[in-house]
């Protein structure tokens, strides 16, 4: 249904032509025209969407020319660096985890580019370098992604991304002597690596043949086992799907290596589930759950038993057990009821279930015995959110605890007596008792009472007057938990508040609220968000002139649908890595996989034009006057690619009546946004807070 008309005419225009203080680069237009269903939609900076061009290079050049010119003469920028610096230089150390009877942990010393990987042979002795990711380059932009040791205890893969990018490489250690073995996977993609024997399943594409490597549709995902000693040619093809080439596989082995299990998923808003009996020679891999419109989630084979965790007929999440001779789902029985709050998370650490519960957006935990029967609550020290560490035949636990004005912290819990004691804690400059955090739950547009978080100093008034930093982000079934963040103490520390909202979309109360902000909904979630900043300026938070939004990738899409419908009620706005062409997101590496959110404007007219009227490219209009906008992107993220942003900021300084800043941050050597080195991270983190603090006219001391 739709085609693509492209004209050779080729016109220089200037976008600052309006423009009084900024004098913008100039952006070619070109009459490049799609038709969606008998409509016609121009899209003249199509040319930005080719990553590799020269043209699209020299822009990017001369945009970070004119946005660094422009933070520089921010008077306090360098000072606000300089606070951010020293508040990120303290210890950092994750939560210890059993392995093959010794203790690993991930700590940063404070300014390191990058966690390393600790080993110690008891809690007491010597902890010692086991792999450090910062001598992996010499700016520290390749990242660690995930550790997997074999349960032979042999050996450990791990697997790295360069400068940000989905794409991971796989290598392969001598878990004892740390030796680094010939062992190279190369485009291997959202996968682990999951051990049976001498080898492990993980999931890959074929190599990009176009050189498109960082925008090219991702298709044809399989799964793959590699043999240890053997190169990456000859591993064995397990399992792909040529009828499903936009569909997503992942394989994970239950600890006793007895099954490997099979999740598909990329077409709607769950998974189907399949299962290979590794018991038997040639076992062929059986699908055993097929409603892709629910999640089946395996969480552990224990002696007869499958445990899996799974929304089929429970929105909110419930436990059910299986046979392992028997395992198709018409077979399973339910464990553990589905619950009044969202089931965030199941695991099996002591031969015991600990069950992590979303309630109004904080982790509530509770710890069942295997046969289904509950013992008791996990206290938290406040409203926050946890994590826990533990194997299911471990004798001890830890957790990780958070909130707004509590840094992460480790505990150690006792499992017998329902105790826990302090293990570590950060040391750091950040007094959190001058702060309070309340949470208010407030009205949407259409009646629906919306959660958000609120953290500030405690003797701050009501006067209308307070600047305010939004956040959201309301989508794809995620949660957003209370986490503490040295970014925002100059914030807080000069009368800033700092907001987080619980918009539909996300899973905070389950499928019914994730459904609520997708599709022919999504209206929900910038509604949700507009309301947001209304009740803080009506209840004399804030005014509109204070108020920045911010959000990143989905709610980046976020922030620009929300300033594009209301740019009368925002100070400044950051839409960061965001999904601004919402008629061409699928086109592009891993959009596709979206379309369970957003659907695609290739659906039927009644979609297309549903995403039409909020998309944040297709919404700017000439001759408006939009708040001041930083738009940050990078140049290697191959999850939502930078043309999103490209097209957004050009069209935007086209747009812009001249009056506020209109700038774009592309960041080089860096992805989405993880594993970004420390010192990218202050300097963009120090962009963007000085950039709002400005435009919300602070004046802070550092």
């Amino acid at each position: 249904m739709k085609k693509t008309l492209l004209l050779v005419c080729v016109i220089m225009v200037a976008s600052c032509s309006q423009q009084k203080k900024m004098n913008y680069p100039k952006t070619t237009k070109v009459d490049t025209v799609d038709v969606y269903f008998e409509t016609e939609v121009a899209d003249p900076y199509r040319w930005l969407e080719d990553d590799r061009s020269e043209a699209t290079a020299s822009w990017v050049e001369a945009q970070n020319k004119v946005t660094g010119e422009y933070l520089k003469q921010i008077p306090f920028r360098g000072a606000l660096l300089q606070r951010l610096t020293d508040l990120a230089d303290y210890e950092k150390i994750g939560a210890p985890f059993k392995r093959n009877g010794k203790y690993y942990f991930y700590k940063n010393d404070g300014l390191q580019n990058q966690s390393v990987l600790y080993v110690q042979d008891t809690k007491e002795s010597e902890p010692r370098v086991f792999l450090d990711p910062n001598k992996l380059s010499d700016d520290g932009t390749v990242s660690l992604g995930g550790v997997f040791f074999s349960n032979n205890q042999k050996f450990v893969a791990y697997t790295i991304s360069k400068s940000g990018s989905d794409w991971n490489e796989i290598f392969v250690m001598d878990a004892n002597t740390g030796q680094l073995l010939d062992d190279h996977i190369q485009w291997a993609k959202f996968t682990g690596a999951s051990w049976q024997g001498d080898g492990f399943y993980y999931s890959a594409y074929d190599m990009p043949t176009d050189g498109s490597v960082y925008s090219a549709v991702n298709e044809n995902h399989k799964i793959y086992y590699h043999t240890i000693g053997k190169p990456q040619s000859e591993d064995k093809l397990v399992y792909q799907n040529k009828n499903y080439p936009k569909r997503l596989y992942r394989a994970s082995v239950s600890e006793d290596e007895r099954a490997m299990f099979l999740q598909e998923s990329g077409s709607s808003l769950g998974n189907r589930l399949f299962m290979k009996d590794l018991t038997k020679k040639d076992a062929p891999v059986v699908e055993i759950a097929s409603n892709n419109e629910f999640q089946y989630s395996p969480i552990e084979v224990i002696g007869n038993k499958i445990y899996i965790y799974t929304t089929y007929n429970a929105p909110k999440g419930k436990v059910m057990v299986a046979d392992f001779s028997k395992p198709e789902i018409k077979n399973w029985k339910e464990l553990i009821p589905e619950n009044k709050y969202v089931l965030d998370g199941v695991q099996i650490i002591g031969e015991k279930f600990f069950l992590s519960y979303n309630q109004d957006a904080s982790t509530h935990a509770y710890v069942y015995e295997l046969n289904g029967k509950l013992k008791h609550e996990i206290k938290f020290p406040t409203l926050g959110s946890a994590g826990f560490s533990g194997k299911k035949n471990d004798k001890e636990c830890f957790f990780t605890f958070t909130s707004f004005t509590f840094p992460n912290s480790i505990y150690s819990y006792d499992m017998d007596n329902n105790t826990y004691e302090l293990f570590r804690a950060p040391d750091l400059k950040f007094k959190g008792d001058d702060f309070i955090t309340e949470q208010i739950f407030y009205p949407s547009k259409d009646g629906v009472k919306v959660p958000m978080f609120l953290t500030y100093k405690k003797d701050l008034k009501k006067d209308g007057n307070n600047p305010v930093y939004l956040y959201g982000y309301g989508g794809f079934n995620i949660n957003l938990y209370p986490n503490f963040s040295t970014n925002r103490i100059p914030f807080l520390e000069n009368g800033g508040i700092y907001v987080q909202v619980n918009l539909r979309g996300g899973g905070e109360y389950g499928e019914e609220w994730h459904v609520s902000g997708t599709k022919m909904n999504k209206q929900n979630v910038f509604n949700d968000f507009i309301a947001a900043a209304e009740y803080l300026i009506d209840h004399q938070y804030t005014s509109a002139n204070r108020i920045a939004i911010v959000g990143g990738s989905n709610g980046g899409l976020l922030v620009g649908a929300c300033m594009t419908q209301r740019p009368d009620l925002f100070g400044a706005a950051i839409p960061q890595v965001g999904v601004m062409d919402m008629l061409r997101y699928h086109k592009f590496t891993i959009g596709w996989n979206w379309a369970s959110d957003y659907g695609t404007s290739e659906d039927n007219k009644e979609m297309f034009e549903y995403l039409y009227a909020y998309s944040p490219l297709h919404n700017l209009k000439l001759g408006t006057t939009y708040p001041p906008t930083l738009v940050t992107t990078a140049d290697h993220d191959d999850r939502v690619v930078p043309a999103h942003s490209f097209k957004f900021a050009a069209r935007l300084q086209e747009c812009n009546d001249g009056k506020n800043p209109t700038l774009i941050r592309i960041d080089t050597k860096a992805g989405h946004g993880a594993g970004k080195p420390i010192g990218k991270i202050l300097e963009e983190q120090a962009d963007i807070y000085g950039f709002i603090m400005h435009s919300l006219q602070m004046e802070p001391t550092f």
